[in-house]
């Protein structure tokens, strides 16, 4: 564990006002709350992003997610607890928070399209892409998660 590098809010303010502002959208666009935290929980799991985990996993349990999920969410191709369309979400994230690697594959986008509208793909593909600059700023500067009590 290392300390933090950077505060990123304090270093520039107008950039973070700016990422503030896209996020405040994506919280009142009409996404499922639930879906939201699940995306950014398994985007910020892709990329070893402990103080986003902290928080999104903290968030979907007020907002009254299982235990279960959160914990099987690494692994939710192989649970049945996922709806069809959480995985769809779910297969989307992996393969743009990945996307050097994968290419954002068709079968993934296939899956993707069949579950939400042509606003909705782009309303999650911008969380997906907010999740993961996000997760760049925490782990790049080192941002620290509260302990535990």
């Amino acid at each position: 564990m290392s300390h933090q590098r950077l505060n990123a809010v304090q270093a520039c303010p107008d950039a973070y006002k700016a990422l503030i502002g896209l996020e405040t959208y994506l919280q009142s666009c009409g996404l499922e709350h639930s879906l939201a935290e699940l995306i950014k929980t398994r985007a910020s799991q892709i990329n070893g992003c402990a103080f986003c985990l902290h928080m999104h996993t903290t968030d979907a349990r007020k907002a009254g997610e299982s235990e279960i999920r959160l914990h099987l969410l690494a692994a939710w191709r192989e649970s049945s607890l996922y709806t069809v369309r959480e995985r769809a979400a779910l297969g989307w994230t992996e393969a743009l928070t990945l996307v050097a690697q994968t290419g954002a594959p068709d079968a993934d986008y296939a899956a993707f399209q069949a579950e939400f509208s042509p606003a909705e793909q782009v309303q999650v593909t911008a969380l997906i892409g907010m999740i993961n600059v996000w997760n760049r700023l925490a782990v790049g500067f080192r941002f620290q998660h509260p302990k535990a009590a």
